[in-house]
């Protein structure tokens, strides 16, 4: 078992920056690609970006490349978020993932483990 725990999520202006982190606790965190999903108010949960075990590949969304990045530090277990110039549609949870295979996590299907999310809210 992983267990993951987001953190940082927040109220933020439009332009403004947040990072999220995810704790792992539990399996070998190194083993692990690791992601991030967001869901914003009455939208399906999308992909945001995703990171292989030892960070040699890197994919984000259309939506979120070059203002977002996706790093991970495997001796502390953590993965992290960096958001700058943040738009009002950034607004949503934000779920970390773990999973096995890099193709599965950013397809988003039978991924291995959830976080319970955090909340990011840009006002306009």
């Amino acid at each position: 078992q992983v267990q993951l725990v987001e953190s940082g999520g927040g109220l933020v202006q439009a332009g403004g920056s947040l990072r999220l982190s995810c704790a792992a606790s539990g399996r070998t965190f190194s083993g692990f690609s690791m992601g991030w999903f967001r869901q914003g108010p009455g939208k399906e949960r999308e992909f945001v970006a995703a990171i292989t075990w030892n960070s040699g590949t890197i994919n984000y969304a259309d939506s979120v490349k070059g203002r977002f990045t996706i790093a991970r530090e495997n001796a502390r277990k953590t993965v992290y978020l960096q958001m700058n110039s943040l738009k009002p549609e950034d607004t949503a949870v934000y779920y970390c993932a773990a999973d096995a295979t890099m193709r599965q996590l950013v397809a988003g299907t039978q991924v291995d483990y959830w976080g319970q999310g955090t909340q990011v809210v840009v006002s306009s």
